[in-house]
C-alpha cells in the first residue's frame, strides 16, 4: 500500500457518522475516498462547498466543481454551494467537527507549521490558520520524513499555523497524539517497529508498553 493511501485510510477511521469535516488540499483530500457514503459525513472546502464526494472518474470532471486547491471533486446528494463569507463563518464559528490538514512540521508541543515564507514558490497558509483555531478536532496527515529529515521535530523552525495544539498526527509510520506531557506514540504502521519510528523521529516520543498496529478499517 502506498504511503499516502495508508495515511488517508487511517485518518478515515477518525471520522464518525454525521460529522462536518474540512479536508485540506493535497494528501488530506484523499480521505474522502475511504469514508463510506452510508456514514453520512459531509465534507467541506473553504472555497464554498459542503458535501464533497470522492474524486471523479477520468473524463467526468466538472470545471465548476473543485476543492479549495482547484482539484476536481464530486458532490453528494444534499450538497450545497455557499459563498466564502459563510464558509469561513462556519470555520471561525466553531461549527466544524474536524479538519484534516497537511503539515511541514509538528513539534513536541503539538504545534503545527504548514506554510512557508510569503512571496516564495512554496505553500501559503490558505485557510489553515482559521481551521486549526476553529475546528473541534485537528488531524494532521503527512509523511513522517521529507528530504531525508524528520517532520516530527523538537521545535518548529517554520512559522506556526496557530498557537493551538493539534489533536492527532497520522503519518506513514505512526499515529502520534500530542498531550500535556509531550508526543505519545499511539499506533505504528503495519510491519513498522517502535525502534524504526524512534529512529525516524527527531522529537522525543512517549512510548507506552503496548503500541498496536494502525486501524485501517
Amino acid at each position: 500500500m502506498e504511503a499516502k493511501e495508508l495515511i488517508a485510510r487511517r485518518v478515515a477511521q477518525e471520522i464518525a457518522p454525521g460529522m462536518l469535516v474540512n479536508l485540506g488540499i493535497g494528501l488530506p483530500s484523499l480521505v474522502a475516498n475511504f469514508v463510506p457514503a452510508e456514514r453520512g459525513v459531509f465534507f467541506q472546502a473553504e472555497n464554498g462547498v459542503i458535501g464533497l464526494g470522492a474524486r471523479p472518474p477520468e473524463g467526468m470532471q466538472d470545471p465548476h466543481l473543485t476543492d479549495a486547491g482547484g482539484g476536481f471533486v464530486t458532490a453528494v446528494p444534499g450538497a450545497a454551494s455557499i459563498d466564502s463569507a459563510m464558509s469561513f463563518g462556519l470555520i471561525r464559528g466553531g461549527h466544524l467537527d474536524m479538519t484534516v490538514l497537511g503539515g511541514l512540521e509538528v513539534d513536541e508541543a503539538g504545534m503545527l507549521a504548514n506554510w512557508k515564507v510569503p512571496g516564495k514558490m512554496v505553500p501559503g497558509m490558505g485557510g489553515a490558520m482559521d481551521l486549526v483555531t476553529g475546528a473541534a478536532r485537528v488531524v494532521v496527515a503527512m509523511q513522517h520524513s521529507a528530504r531525508g529529515g524528520s517532520k516530527i521535530v523538537p521545535k518548529c523552525s517554520l512559522p506556526l499555523t496557530s498557537l493551538r495544539r493539534v489533536s492527532l498526527v497520522v503519518t506513514d509510520l505512526a499515529v502520534i497524539e500530542p498531550s500535556d506531557a509531550g508526543l505519545v506514540l499511539r499506533e505504528r504502521a503495519p510491519g513498522v517497529s517502535v525502534a524504526a519510528i524512534r529512529a525516524a523521529t527527531a522529537a522525543r516520543l512517549i512510548v507506552p508498553e503496548e503500541v498496536p498496529e494502525m486501524r485501517l478499517g
